[in-house]
């Protein structure tokens, strides 16, 4: 997940479960302030393992560092205790009012542990028992960035504060209207440029709920009558819900992968469902056998409704599918295989096909993790690994695909 989400999902629990308040009240720091405050960065601090890259050359940190030991399940009580003690340091020294050291670090530990489970929810893959053991695990619920549940974390929050000033709330709702109007465009914008197109009824409706959720409240100020607390506890509450609904799409689209699998008498090494933007009714189903990775996109809607949905074809030829073969053996691919760096590459990979070609003279093996969707055709693999030999055999470069 996006380190901004995290930080938007921090605040909301804060609010939701804490009764935190606005990060900038017009008043000063309080208790309930402070709680928010720290909830907000403890949902961001996992992520601070990034800036390890700003002071290392090693290009491969993105793959055996980040999301270890700052995302640790072990190390968690261990950054709790340190990061309260931070906190109630600084709250002395400004003169803040706060929470005793226990519940502190409380907070931080719900913060972290936030982070730690929506990172778990997407496909990159947590080392969730680091130090102790550095695997990856993955549930592969959500894409990594998602602006739906982004949005479900972060309108209940401005609601709740354009609705808690009973001289003002119009204009607030209003000034966030205008704000989010354009956003469907700007998101369809982005889609489109990665290779998932937003269809103009999509983009429609998603405008259209923009304006009932911020102007129907300010009808006859009705949205005054709502708790500062409720908006919050709805946020959350619906951000769950939307989670365990794409678990129970992402369990369909597990279903219907394994069915593709099986009919087509496939010798499976490793299997899963991905899910993949925009929308969560999209799902990329993905088996690696002992010489390549198939993959079958597919959209699971008529899941919901079982009576809709197509059996798949009795000739396994006719299901629509995409086939990635390994290039065949060779001493190059050997070579590259036995480097320290791609060696890691492929630990990290969970779908890996390996490419072989050649460039005048050169030839170059690429290694690449089918996981990370290639949207469009002909955009380079997001996760890209290349080896360059020279025609005698020696290694010229290596490196992650620009």
């Amino acid at each position: 997940m996006d380190t901004i989400t995290h930080g938007i999902a921090g605040a909301l629990i804060g609010k939701a479960v804490f009764r935190g308040q606005d990060i900038f009240p017009p008043f000063p720091v309080d208790k309930r302030r402070v709680l928010t405050w720290t909830l907000m960065l403890g949902a961001i601090f996992p992520d601070s393992d990034v800036l390890r890259e700003f002071f290392s050359k090693n290009e491969l940190l993105m793959i055996t560092w980040h999301r270890s030991i700052t995302h640790s399940l072990l190390c968690l009580p261990i950054w709790c205790l340190a990061l309260a003690g931070i906190t109630l340091v600084i709250c002395r020294w400004r003169r803040w009012e706060s929470p005793s050291y226990l519940i502190l670090c409380l907070v931080w530990c719900v913060g972290i542990l936030s982070h730690i489970l929506l990172d778990l929810v997407t496909t990159y893959g947590t080392m969730i028992w680091s130090p102790l053991n550095w695997s990856r695990p993955a549930w592969d619920i959500l894409f990594i960035l998602d602006f739906s549940f982004t949005a479900l974390l972060l309108i209940p929050q401005l609601l709740a504060w354009a609705y808690d000033d009973p001289e003002h709330f119009r204009r607030r709702a209003l000034i966030m209207w205008l704000i989010f109007t354009p956003a469907p465009f700007l998101i369809s914008r982005i889609a489109l440029i990665v290779g998932a197109p937003t269809s103009n009824e999509a983009i429609l409706a998603a405008t259209l709920v923009f304006a009932a959720l911020f102007l129907l409240p300010a009808v006859r100020g009705w949205g005054l009558r709502v708790p500062y607390l409720i908006w919050h506890r709805l946020g959350l509450t619906f951000s769950i819900l939307y989670i365990i609904t794409a678990g129970f799409l992402h369990h369909k689209a597990l279903q219907r992968t394994e069915e593709f699998a099986k009919a087509n008498q496939i010798e499976v090494q490793s299997l899963g469902a991905l899910p993949l933007p925009p929308s969560f009714w999209h799902w990329d189903g993905l088996v690696r056998s002992s010489r390549g990775v198939y993959e079958v996109r597919m959209e699971i809607s008529d899941s919901i409704l079982p009576s809709s949905r197509q059996p798949l074809p009795a000739t396994p030829d006719l299901i629509q599918h995409t086939y990635y073969p390994d290039a065949p053996a060779n001493s190059f691919i050997d070579a590259a295989r036995g480097l320290p760096e791609v060696q890691k590459v492929l630990w990290f990979s969970r779908f890996p096909v390996t490419r072989f070609h050649r460039e005048g003279s050169e030839a170059i093996v690429e290694f690449l993790d089918m996981r990370f969707p290639q949207i469009p055709p002909n955009r380079p693999q997001s996760v890209d690994y290349r080896v360059r030999f020279t025609s005698e055999g020696k290694l010229k470069e290596q490196g992650w695909v620009k």
